[in-house]
């Protein structure tokens, strides 16, 4: 049977067995289909280690439609699909090339980017202080918003999937539906619930999102409000961040840094905040670590030899 063959039946099995989402499923199709038109449709066998390498040096020097080239995650990612195929033909006792052969590019520790404490403060206030033009509701909206990225760590598609009915308000805690379906409880923050707690008592129209649009094409008619989608909160968020006088770029996924940066940074174990974030691998959480040990400068301000000491 043709590669081409057990690509299908391979995303069935993402989809079904590992209960991937949509967009994992077209990221896989898309990488995987781009190795067999550049190798062939052939039987899986044929695949060998000098095959991988000249795939490796094709992906490297590729140029996309933009003009530029791939850049050495993107190549990561391609290599990992064609490793998770390979896993899964292997269980399937399809004679082929051995996942573990497949050796993915080393890359530099990923930079992560944060509000430090001022910022943060600065960012949560601005809505309070907009001078009311328009819908009065919107500032008020956008307060809980921000207040619940920096106090749960959501990621935008999880905040944007919200409904009214999954927040209980007497209690400060809910369950938040992650990558791959999996659930993990998220904490709301005093500040957080009561922000959350204003925008509800104001709202009067009917949609069962927590967070919905309130501009003037839905104002006329209150059964039309619609959710807010994940562009619209990092577009709200890019907005307060600027009112803030905050000049680097500033998205949702930071607001989710700088909650882990925050927790770590205040003496949280790493296992905690790994199941905050919902991260599957402790690797992922561990890109915080090397910007968020405090203790690290204390230790050597104590101990390390003072000037002119002996």
């Amino acid at each position: 049977m043709k590669l081409s063959k057990y690509l299908v039946q391979f995303l069935e099995h993402l989809e079904i067995e590992k209960n991937r989402s949509q967009k994992t499923l077209r990221n896989y199709d898309f990488y995987l289909r781009r190795f067999i038109e550049w190798f062939g449709d052939k039987n899986p066998e044929s695949i060998t280690g000098e095959d991988v390498r000249k795939y490796r040096l094709w992906l490297n020097r590729l140029i996309d439609v933009h003009g530029d080239e791939l850049k050495k995650n993107t190549q990561n990612y391609h290599l990992i699909a064609l490793r998770s195929f390979l896993k899964y033909l292997a269980k399937r006792d399809v004679k082929t090339l051995a996942p573990e052969k497949i050796e993915l590019m080393k890359m530099p520790d990923r930079e992560v980017t944060f509000l430090e404490q001022d910022e943060v403060f600065r960012l949560l206030e601005a809505p309070l202080k907009e001078k009311t033009v328009g819908n009065p509701l919107i500032p008020v909206r956008d307060k809980a918003i921000l207040e619940m990225l920096f106090c749960t760590g959501l990621r935008v598609s999880e905040l944007a999937k919200l409904e009214k009915k999954d927040i209980n308000l007497k209690r400060d805690e809910f369950s938040v539906s992650g990558k791959g379906g999996k659930r993990r409880i998220a904490f709301l923050s005093e500040d957080a619930k009561r922000a959350l707690e204003k925008y509800l008592r104001t709202r009067k129209d009917i949609c069962s999102s927590l967070f919905v649009s309130h501009d003037k094409r839905t104002t006329s008619d209150r059964s039309a409000e619609r959710s807010l989608t994940p562009r619209s909160v990092q577009r709200i968020v890019q907005k307060w961040a600027k009112a803030a006088g905050i000049t680097k770029p500033v998205t949702p996924h930071t607001l989710r840094h700088s909650f882990a940066t925050d927790l770590l940074g205040n003496g949280a174990d790493i296992r905690s905040v790994q199941s905050m974030l919902g991260h599957s691998s402790i690797t992922t959480t561990q890109i915080y670590t090397h910007i968020t040990d405090k203790g690290l400068k204390k230790v050597h301000k104590k101990f390390h030899r003072k000037k002119g000491s002996p």
